[in-house]
């Protein structure tokens, strides 16, 4: 059997999202974070909080791996967990001011490291990557049901 053209490309994808990670990982755990770690906090940034539903969604961060992360970001003092007064059984989670100093301290820079790989893209290569990206994520969103994930 031949093998499928398509497989090549997944494969690449793949691999460069690797890649990405973990470049990404090795700089923030010289931070002194985990990359789940640092994903909360980057998500929690500039908000006023959200349900551990919510970050999950933003996250990608599974349910049972977050409620873990969430601890051990409270117990460093960074994040706290308060009732959402509009619904009693729903806990929101918020940056502690100590949290908000860390987002400040590891947001811009994280950012900023994660540039390199793409400083030699122009506008065209960018368009042109989203125009793809985006036909591939609608072809698989249209198979398993999940559009506007």
């Amino acid at each position: 059997m031949a093998r499928e053209r398509y497989l090549r490309s997944i494969r690449l994808l793949a691999e460069c999202y690797h890649a990405f990670e973990q470049i990404s990982d090795a700089h923030v755990r010289t931070m002194g974070l985990t990359l789940a770690q640092f994903d909360i906090i980057a998500t929690l940034g500039n908000t006023e909080g959200m349900s551990c539903k919510e970050l999950g969604e933003k996250t990608l961060i599974t349910k049972g791996t977050l409620t873990g992360v969430i601890d051990r970001l409270e117990a460093k003092g960074l994040v706290k967990r308060t009732t959402n007064p509009d619904d009693r059984r729903c806990m929101i989670v918020q940056l502690t001011e100590q949290g908000k100093a860390e987002f400040e301290r590891v947001f811009v820079p994280h950012i900023q490291f994660c540039k390199q790989p793409f400083l030699n893209f122009e506008e065209q290569d960018f368009a042109a990557l989203d125009r793809e990206l985006a036909k591939l994520k609608s072809r698989l969103e249209a198979i398993t049901g999940n559009v506007g994930t």
